[in-house]
């Protein structure tokens, strides 16, 4: 690998790049290197074309806003995390993300929403109405673990519902056995964040 092709933050040394010649990238930086892969979160399924959704009215349907999650340094990147040990963080080589992962992940939960509630949502910054729900909360992980060959995904998930009640509860997700390829991490972080959102979306609507 050649220096050009690692980045150093100040307080990490080369222990990472040494022992994963090839996968990743050390720092929390990155950036100049030429991708390979770009990655995104997509839906299991989607509301199909046509689908209408109505809030508010006589009937008094409430709509469910989903904000952008708060994420880790980590995480308010392009790249896809690396834990090579418990106080370092790598980033895989050649694999970027459309957008930083707290927006993907916002647009799968939105969706995800949509197709299994049948509510409005309202998963865009554009927001012309008060949503009877708010689903908010944390990303914490979603990247690979370099030690046991797996990726995480971890949500902090907390919803307030029209009583003035707030409520939170801890998602996670994980898959096991997955090389550290662009592809494979990707396609396993998309099927763990479709899980993640599944549940989140099933609590959501059993909330009251």
């Amino acid at each position: 690998m050649s220096n050009r092709k690692v980045f150093r933050a100040s307080i990490f040394g080369a222990f990472a790049a040494a022992t994963l010649t090839g996968c990743v990238n050390v720092g929390l930086g990155g950036g100049g290197e030429p991708v390979s892969s770009l990655l995104t979160l997509k839906a299991n399924e989607r509301a199909p074309i046509g689908t209408t959704a109505r809030a508010g009215g006589e009937q008094g349907e409430e709509a469910i806003a989903v904000l952008i999650p708060e994420t880790p340094a980590k995480l308010d990147v392009l790249r896809v995390p690396v834990a090579v040990s418990d106080n370092e963080i790598a980033y895989l080589q050649q694999a970027t993300w459309v957008e930083k992962p707290a927006r993907l992940f916002r647009r799968l939960l939105g969706e995800t929403l949509r197709t299994q509630t049948g509510a409005l949502v309202l998963d865009s910054d554009d927001t012309p109405l008060l949503a009877g729900r708010i689903v908010r909360g944390t990303l914490r992980e979603m990247g690979y673990d370099a030690a046991t060959g797996s990726v995480l995904v971890q949500f902090d998930a907390v919803v307030s519902i029209p009583d003035g009640a707030v409520i939170s509860q801890r998602f996670e997700a994980s898959e096991s056995g997955v090389p550290a390829e662009p592809g494979e991490v990707g396609d396993a972080l998309n099927r763990t964040a479709n899980t993640v959102a599944g549940e989140v979306a099933a609590w959501v609507a059993a909330t009251n």
